[in-house]
C-alpha cells in the first residue's frame, strides 16, 4: 500500500513538474531524455547480445543431451 501511494506521489510530480504554469522543467526533462538515450540503447543493446549468446549456448547444450538420450536408447 505504501509502494502505491510513493508510486502515485512521484507521478503527480513528475506531471507538475513538466506542467509550464508550475515548475517549468519541461525543457530540462527533454534533454535528460535526449542525453540518455543512447546510452541507455547501448545498455539495452549489451544485455541483448548477452541473452542473444546465452540462447545459443543453451541450444547447443540441448542438442548435445538430445543426441546422449538417442544413443543412449539405441543402445537398449
Amino acid at each position: 500500500m505504501v509502494s502505491i501511494i510513493i508510486g502515485l506521489v512521484l507521478i503527480a510530480f513528475t506531471v507538475v513538474a513538466a506542467l509550464p504554469s508550475c515548475l517549468d522543467w519541461s525543457a530540462e526533462i527533454i534533454a535528460f531524455l535526449k542525453g540518455c538515450a543512447p546510452v541507455l540503447a547501448a545498455f539495452i543493446g549489451l544485455i541483448a547480445l548477452f541473452i542473444g549468446a546465452a540462447d545459443i549456448k543453451d541450444k547447443k547444450e540441448a542438442q548435445k543431451e538430445e543426441a546422449a538420450a538417442q544413443s543412449a536408447e539405441e543402445k537398449k
